[in-house]
């Protein structure tokens, strides 16, 4: 049986977050009603001109640069034709052969190890500006498509990856790993239910055959609104290609690149059209337009602006904080307000590991499973932190921290307040040990099953304690009990 290799490529589409659109004044905001934030310049009328939206360039270099990509001195603007009903010029602003940043690259990892780390190369990255949207069967029972020209002339950045990755879970990492890098920087919020950020997948296979290495041909893929449904899309496709490569041993050039749209409900991918050559667009400079200048100063500027990044902030958790790999990873792909808590309350506890488990774990079920944001979560960093201190100083016992920690929560109260509504006082530690001696006077196999290699068997005497008091720390009682047997005669 042959072996193959699965070549991924992708195309991703970023709304920049501006106010306004790329070449005109009207607003960006999702929302609005269908056709009311267009105006001559964005449907085409003749005579109008476009103006550059300067701030959409700045995000757009302010990407790239995160993204290590070259910048050229110089760039220009291009026409793409295309007739598309949502596109009513006929023909896109885009960047052709002197797109605004080129050859970069994207580290990605998995921090469970599925995939060696490994380096993505970009492209480019080009500015251009966004179509209008379509709506199908829209209006019950009538079957019509509608237009809306609202989304046409937004700021697009498309980021093109090369074909460097070789598996779905790669390409999911790819998209993860971007989208984080994209919301730390602030040059887009990502919301692909909104369509702020949407994918095209190039895959084929790399076939060896005894008589040498045969390619599948490229397939690009659409329609996907998630980053899991972009890797069952790629994990079908790979299958299909894989089938029909074996039902008709193609020969390398035998069949056209072609489109493909992805059907979530259905679980596949389904023909659309033959894929078009930079040829078929018919490119040409855009006579409107003036090319754009970036002088070495001006990424320099956006280098030192950009701040710590994620790839960067992991690497530091785990080298000054001792987190592990995974621990890290949660942390960072929650966002810097939450890396920010967390930095604190590692900060006021001397203990990160602690911190680490208790924003990975209760705060961010918290956050999860209610309406708070971490800038609104009734517990501040200094709280937590208390909390804390408390539980490995013995004063709360470490059964019971999760429930204060929800009463704070809740009832939005500090750590002693909480204590105090549940009733939870610290218990003495001369008071332990003479419970302690209580028991296992009253239990003497106990002691004889401990002395046996039991050590399990002063379980049963934890409940025993609870009983008479609620307030006692299960872990320290245990250890007493075991210290007490050892020293008994």
């Amino acid at each position: 049986m042959s072996d193959y290799t699965t070549i991924v490529g992708l195309e991703v589409h970023v709304q920049l977050a501006t106010a306004s659109k790329l070449f005109c004044g009207c607003s960006t905001k999702f929302g609005a009603e269908p056709n009311t934030q267009t105006c001559p310049v964005c449907i085409g009328l003749p005579g109008t001109l476009p103006v550059m939206n300067r701030n959409a360039f700045q995000l757009a270099l302010k990407t790239a640069v995160a993204l290590n990509c070259e910048i050229p001195a110089y760039t220009k603007w291009d026409r793409k034709q295309y007739y598309y009903p949502d596109l009513p010029k006929n023909y896109q602003i885009s960047q052709y052969d002197l797109p605004m940043s080129q050859h970069g690259y994207l580290d990605i990892g998995d921090p469970k190890g599925a995939f060696e780390p490994k380096r993505v190369r970009i492209l480019r990255a080009h500015l251009e500006e966004d179509a209008g949207k379509s709506l199908h069967d829209e209006v019950a029972g009538k079957g019509d498509s509608l237009i809306d020209l609202n989304r046409t002339g937004t700021p697009l950045l498309e980021i093109v990856s090369e074909p460097d990755m070789r598996s779905p879970l790669e390409a999911k990492a790819f998209l993860t790993e971007l989208k984080l890098l994209l919301t730390y920087i602030g040059v887009s919020d990502c919301n692909m239910q909104e369509g702020s950020l949407r994918v095209d997948a190039n895959v084929n296979l790399h076939i060896d055959t005894a008589e040498g290495k045969v390619a599948t041909p490229i397939i690009e893929i659409k329609n996907m609104n998630s980053f899991r449904a972009v890797e069952r899309a790629l994990e079908y496709e790979v299958g299909r290609q894989w089938c029909e490569w074996q039902e008709t041993h193609r020969k390398l050039g035998d069949a056209p690149k072609q489109t493909r749209g992805w059907d979530d409900v259905a679980g596949v991918t389904r023909g659309q059209r033959s894929k078009e050559e930079s040829s078929d667009y018919r490119y040409f400079p855009d006579p409107d337009l003036a090319p754009v200048t970036v002088g070495p100063q001006d990424a320099a500027a956006i280098r030192e602006s950009l701040g710590e990044l994620p790839a960067a902030l992991r690497g530091r958790l785990e080298s000054d904080f001792g987190l592990s790999a995974y621990d890290a990873d949660v942390l960072v792909n929650q966002g810097s307000p939450v890396v920010t808590y967390f930095l604190d309350v590692a900060k006021f506890t001397g203990d990160p590991k602690a911190a680490a488990n208790w924003v990975t774990q209760d705060v961010l079920r918290t956050l999860k499973e209610s309406e708070h944001t971490i800038e609104s979560l009734p517990v501040a960093s200094s709280a937590l932190a208390e909390l804390i201190r408390k539980v490995k100083a013995g004063e709360v016992p470490s059964s019971r921290a999760r429930e204060v920690f929800q009463t704070m929560v809740e009832k939005r109260v500090d750590v002693a307040a909480a204590m105090q509504s549940l009733g939870i006082a610290a218990v003495d530690e001369g008071e332990l040990i003479a419970l302690c001696q209580k028991l296992l006077a009253a239990n003497p196999k106990t002691i004889s099953d401990v002395r046996a290699g039991k050590l399990q068997a002063v379980g049963a005497l934890i409940g025993q304690a609870k009983k008479q008091n609620p307030n006692v720390d299960p872990t320290r009682f245990r250890e007493l009990c075991l210290e007490l047997i050892e020293k008994a005669p």
